[in-house]
């Protein structure tokens, strides 16, 4: 969760989205231009393990759009509810460049956390908050491995510095399934202000085209925060499974 009350892609979903089946793309050949919008409903959002729903479903929109050169821009949407909070609705403003060293992949840029329509009351603290990050995959025949961190100069409630680092992989198996495995560590730097110690999280999920290109994921997500630990004693930090249906254009 962004905060000591409560951010595919982002991006649904920590900053490494579990792989899915080959997107849909439009390409703009005129301009250079692969343009993906995703859209999914999913029976929770959770950003690095912790629901930013309140353990409720979530509708998100994807949006990227890339020019041949590896430069690339995006947007993620999606619902929200947080406790104590008039904040419904996040809004994710990013950018980047993606290039290939070698065999390696790379994805260079920066992520926006915005909520449109929130009331900071009086005395409160911000919100939006900017991530500086790199990711990073290699692929070795039916593996996909991956690799992330993440920077924040003062994170979400203006928490002070942040990092999060990432990784995992993804296993091509049969009958076009894909088994993702994710393990993540957040380091903040004024946990009271924030509301939880620094934690772990780690998920594993299968992801299959079902029909017509929607995607079917399906997995287990967890952190290492008891109740007591989780945003005064909150359920948003527990384990718990979650579906998710999507269809790349």
């Amino acid at each position: 969760m962004k905060s000591p009350l409560a951010s595919a892609a982002a991006l649904a979903l920590g900053i490494l989205p579990l792989s899915l089946p080959a997107a849909a793309q439009t390409t703009i050949e005129s301009a250079g231009l692969t343009v993906t919008a995703t859209p999914a409903i999913a029976s929770d959002y959770l950003f690095r393990g912790i629901s930013q729903t309140r353990n409720r479903p979530a509708a998100s929109l994807t949006l990227d759009v890339q020019h041949e050169t590896g430069l690339y821009a995006g947007a993620f949407a999606s619902n929200v509810t947080f406790p104590g909070s008039n904040a419904r609705q996040e809004l994710d403003l990013l950018a980047g460049y993606r290039f290939g060293l070698g065999p390696v992949n790379l994805d260079l840029g920066g992520v926006f956390y915005t909520y449109p329509g929130y009331d900071k009351p009086d005395g409160s603290y911000e919100y939006n908050y900017f991530e500086a990050v790199a990711k990073a995959s290699y692929t070795l025949d039916a593996v996909k491995f991956v690799g992330a961190l993440a920077y924040s100069p003062d994170f979400y409630f203006e928490a002070g510095s942040a990092i999060y680092l990432e990784g995992g992989a993804d296993v091509s198996l049969p009958l076009d399934v894909t088994l993702a495995g994710r393990y993540g560590y957040q380091w903040i730097d004024k946990n009271p202000r924030y509301g939880a110690p620094d934690y772990a999280n780690w998920s594993v999920a299968l992801s299959r085209e079902v029909v017509a290109g929607f995607a079917l994921t399906v997995g287990y997500y967890d952190t290492n925060l008891s109740k007591a630990e989780c945003f005064a004693g909150t359920k948003l930090c527990d384990a718990r499974a979650m579906v998710t249906l999507s269809r790349a254009f």
